[in-house]
């Protein structure tokens, strides 16, 4: 129980401070600590992420710094990338997926090692939007990861926003991704006749990272992102490579 507590802490304040980050810790703690079975792990893990990134978002949203038209332009197709990836997902063994989980992982360390470096320009790019909030969706239906290393890079690179206000709408994104992959998963579980979920296991982890995010939101504004996402970027590539090869052992 104290690895679960500590886990959704720790979810929480990577979603608060650095807007990403939750699936992809997430996803491990369910399947490698609590040994929940891969596709159940990836289903739960997009109803808890997407939980606390809507607490982290309300509480962004109270201080302005959500662009609710980037979150029109970007989670709608982003939405519809997350169905396909979720539907894809049926036809690949849990194995494949976290297999795939961790190259998503060692690509996440990637863009968390390297500085981010926000445009300035005042214009967006719907075209460009589109093509990668539909790539990031069906990344986060398939492997169960809301893309926010993907979605904070994205909107600073296309879409003119601050970092803060990429933090922020980047939450958003993810309570829409989580709710569509997650919904889908479950259809596919009834279908199978059963719903695998540990509900308390889900609420216990939900709220608990939720109290994180809170505070993470707190903290991102005095602590310093790029030594910080330098270091979470370090921690991906050994979890990723340890996830990939256990994964490929597997199959």
């Amino acid at each position: 129980m104290l690895a679960i507590l500590l886990g959704a802490i720790v979810i929480g304040l990577s979603l608060g401070i650095l807007g990403s980050g939750g699936s992809i810790l997430t996803v491990p703690l369910l399947t490698y600590v609590i040994g929940r079975p891969p596709k159940v792990a990836i289903a739960e893990s997009l109803l808890i992420v997407g939980c606390i990134a809507a607490t982290g978002a309300l509480r962004l949203h109270r201080e302005g710094l959500i662009d609710w038209s980037k979150v029109g332009w970007f989670g709608l197709p982003s939405m519809a990338g997350t169905y396909l990836g979720a539907m894809t997902s049926q036809y690949a063994s849990g194995t494949t997926q976290l297999a795939v989980f961790a190259v998503v992982m060692l690509l996440a360390s990637v863009f968390m090692l390297r500085p981010y470096k926000p445009n300035t320009i005042t214009g967006i790019s719907v075209f460009k939007l589109s093509v990668v909030a539909i790539c990031v969706g069906s990344i986060a239906g398939f492997v169960g990861v809301g893309g926010g290393f993907l979605i904070v890079p994205a909107l600073l690179a296309t879409a003119g926003v601050s970092m803060r206000q990429a933090i922020g709408t980047s939450l958003a994104i993810i309570v829409m991704q989580s709710l569509v992959g997650f919904s889908k998963y479950s259809w596919l579980f009834w279908q199978s006749g059963e719903l695998p979920y540990d509900w308390l296991l889900i609420a216990v982890m939900a709220g608990v990272g939720a109290v994180g995010s809170v505070f993470g939101v707190r903290l991102a504004a005095a602590l310093p992102q790029h030594q910080l996402k330098r270091g979470f970027g370090a921690l991906l590539v050994v979890m990723g490579l340890s996830i990939f090869f256990s994964a490929i052992g597997g199959i």
